[in-house]
């Protein structure tokens, strides 16, 4: 049993943020910033591509609510939401979460890289096979 699902059957203590029937928000034991908060289902999903619609919207509206929440009573309002789904994109749980980050004022984080423009041919074929 993977250390979520611990988590969801009370095996493992964890800091509640918000709590529906299919859904637990908890903050994260490896804080990035103050307040870094996991939003989850109740039930094993191992990645993005396994939730159902109907998970994914109760995790969507969940992640707005802690995201409300956070703002009020931390008094922030710059986030970052990052799901890492699938081992080669850095997920470490194989248990669906997202990340709910704070930001503050020289926080320290950066996810911001010089970008440089496409190849507009490149570009314009990479659109045509995912558009079909």
């Amino acid at each position: 049993m993977c250390v979520f699902c611990k988590i969801v059957n009370n095996e493992i203590p964890c800091f509640k943020i918000h709590e529906t029937s299919n859904t637990l928000a908890f903050l994260d034991i490896s804080q990035v910033t103050k307040g870094h908060t996991l939003v989850i289902p109740k039930k094993h999903y191992q990645d993005l591509l396994s939730l159902t619609p109907d998970i994914a919207k109760e995790i969507a509206e969940a992640t707005l609510e802690v995201t409300n929440i956070l703002k009020t009573k931390l008094g922030v309002t710059n986030f970052n939401l990052l799901n890492n789904s699938g081992s080669l994109a850095g997920q470490e749980v194989p248990h669906f979460h997202m990340h709910i980050l704070p930001r503050y004022e020289n926080d320290g984080i950066s996810f911001s890289k010089p970008h440089k423009p496409a190849d507009m041919a490149e570009l314009k074929k990479l659109y045509e096979n995912i558009a079909k």
